[in-house]
């Protein structure tokens, strides 16, 4: 598991794929539609509800069997969502594809989205190597915005994952973004989201500086909270002792 840590080294400007092409063991087999492309859609929709399902389970899992051998919960809590059609369509037309459901399965990897929030930056690599442990979950590509963040200030540590998906007469295996982040660094991408839709992506030049500027507030009070807890920490496994 050493080589987890190492992903986050080659992770600052696309998605790093980790030894398989971006549609490797990522296909979705769809049964033939009633030729508008409704019982296709459907179809994908129960898929990847199905795959956020059971990724949302797997990390409520993983977070109650960390308490129970740990006596910590490294995951505060989770959130998850399909993307609209709407939004489909925009980053199928902004990437220059045709708007197909083929298209949509082959090239959207965020269709379906999870967002996990930690006590502590820590938390985000202990649990990114507790899903990469997951024998039948294949991690397939990674952006580490931690290590790197981008230039508004934005952090987070992001995984495409695919999950496999147990119908009745098939397996599919299908993809899921995974959003690791602290709490305090979701809290300032909340509020960054709403900002730049309020200025449809052209926010005046000052507020985008001191939105870097909070951004930096952020990440020393993530710090300062991580630093202050592992005092906390010692100080207990010494009382402990004495």
């Amino acid at each position: 598991m050493n080589n987890i840590h190492l992903y986050h080294l080659l992770c600052y400007t696309e998605y790093t794929i980790l030894g398989v092409t971006r549609d490797e063991g990522a296909r979705m087999e769809l049964k033939p539609d009633n030729g508008e492309g409704i019982d296709s859609w459907k179809e994908v929709t129960l898929i990847y509800n199905a795959a956020l399902r059971q990724i949302q389970t797997r990390m409520e899992i993983l977070n109650e069997e960390f308490q129970h051998v740990h006596r910590y919960n490294p995951i505060e809590h989770i959130k998850s969502r399909i993307k609209t059609p709407e939004s489909i369509v925009k980053k199928l037309k902004r990437n220059g594809y045709e708007s197909t459901i083929e298209n949509m399965v082959k090239y959207i990897n965020d269709i379906a989205g999870i967002r996990v929030i930690c006590s502590f930056t820590s938390d985000i690599y202990r649990i990114v190597a507790m899903i990469a442990e997951q024998r039948d979950i294949k991690v397939i590509a990674v952006k580490d915005y931690i290590t790197f963040p981008k230039a508004s200030g934005y952090k987070s540590y992001h995984m495409i994952v695919t999950v496999p998906v147990y119908l009745s007469d098939r397996t599919v295996d299908a993809k899921v973004e995974i959003q690791i982040r602290t709490v305090a660094m979701d809290f300032w991408a909340s509020l960054e989201h709403k900002i730049h839709y309020k200025f449809e992506g052209d926010a005046p030049e000052h507020i985008k500086s001191e939105l870097v500027e909070c951004a930096k507030m952020v990440s020393d009070l993530d710090a300062r909270m991580l630093s202050l807890n592992e005092e906390i920490l010692a100080i207990s496994r010494k009382m402990n002792k004495d």
